[in-house]
């Protein structure tokens, strides 16, 4: 084998761990870490913020590509006012519906990059068996081996704000507030 051949069997081999190395990954959701917030004005006296609790999806990212994908089902029993009695009346079918519609969905559409991070992401919502397009703005995102599970892990958080009229779940509009802004901390670790 000549020299050329060498240095050309080096660069391919070079080239297909780049490659390897720059494959899209998945992560789970890590429900312990993964928090969907709402809050809305509560008759111009507060701004009230409520969570759900338990939250389940995949992320999939290349971000030497530039390309990701989120898909996170958010169960709507698992709603966190502070309180159990509201806990209930936030659960019935003039706000959330649960016994009909038991889970919130969000799948990404199109998730926007600035170099290698993403900024911003497009998806469908779905709420009460209702769905409509949003965007979220992710505001801070992260990437590191998890120090205690020694797994690749991705963090971010974004938010984005609603009506919640048109979800099928405006009563008291605009006694309570239409609007609701979205926050969501996500933490999610590689398969």
């Amino acid at each position: 084998m000549n020299p050329f051949s060498n240095l050309i069997a080096a660069l391919l081999l070079a080239t297909g761990s780049t490659c390897a190395l720059a494959a899209p990954a998945t992560y789970q959701v890590d429900s312990s870490h993964t928090f969907p917030r709402f809050s809305y004005s509560h008759l111009g006296l507060s701004i009230q913020t409520s969570q759900f609790n338990i939250t389940t999806g995949t992320v999939t990212l290349d971000q030497a590509a530039r390309s990701a994908a989120v898909d996170i089902t958010i169960d709507t029993r698992a709603v966190d006012t502070g309180s159990a009695a509201f806990n209930e009346h936030i659960q019935a079918d003039d706000f959330l519906d649960t016994a009909r519609y038991p889970t919130a969905t969000f799948k990404s559409t199109q998730v926007i990059f600035t170099g290698d991070q993403p900024t911003s992401i497009e998806g469908d919502l779905t709420i009460k068996g209702i769905t409509k397009p949003i965007t979220l703005k992710v505001n801070h995102f992260a990437t590191m081996t998890h120090p205690m599970l020694q797994k690749d892990a991705i963090g971010a958080n974004a938010s984005t704000v609603i009506k919640r009229s048109e979800f099928n779940g405006g009563k008291h509009v605009p006694l309570v507030g239409d609007e609701v802004t979205i926050t969501i901390a996500i933490e999610a670790i590689k398969e």
